[in-house]
């Protein structure tokens, strides 16, 4: 079967994981940076908002078990797309959420559903998550990775406190 590479930033990668984690045909999720120019970067420099760089997820997956586009419809259910400012508690550039494309099918799979969910009357406001060709990804520390099996009682107190939870429940109900 072929592997196939998601990234997407949606604020705290944190909280990232857990939704693409479930799902068959999801081989790994790793939490990262990408989207700057400083070469291997660490946790506390891409949280200075100076390295161009986001928090991010890169997933490896088989293509033909689950699809690129049911991975978007994941994502977008995961993120307040209309935030260009970061997410929830998180405020900045690193906080900021994008989808790296890695292939023209991928990036045409992004702008449709961008498209489809700004038509869908869904938010008052516009989407701004940015849709951005693919750059190199670095792997986050190991304490960054998995953490919400690591640390399940402060992920879960995180993802409740910064209003991530209540906001995917207030517009997604049951899907996200």
């Amino acid at each position: 079967m072929a592997k196939a590479l998601a990234t997407f930033a949606g604020g705290c990668f944190w909280c990232m994981v857990k939704p693409f984690d479930r799902y068959e045909g999801v081989h790994s999720v790793i939490s990262g940076y990408t989207g700057g120019d400083v070469e291997n970067p660490s946790y506390e420099l891409v949280c200075t908002n100076a390295t161009g760089h986001r928090e991010a997820i890169q997933i490896t997956f088989e293509d033909e078990v689950i699809s690129y586009r049911e991975l978007i419809d994941i994502f977008w259910r995961q993120i307040d797309p209309t935030d260009s400012g970061g997410q929830f508690f998180d405020r900045g550039e690193s906080y900021q959420t994008a989808i790296f494309y890695h292939t023209p099918e991928q990036l045409q799979l992004a702008e449709q559903t961008k498209a489809e969910l700004d038509a869908s009357g869904k938010f008052d406001k516009p989407i701004a998550t940015d849709i951005i060709p693919a750059k190199p990804f670095y792997a986050a520390e190991e304490g960054h990775q998995d953490y919400y099996m690591k640390n399940p009682t402060h992920y879960n107190r995180y993802a409740t406190g910064s209003g991530r939870e209540r906001f995917k429940s207030d517009n997604w109900g049951e899907e996200s």
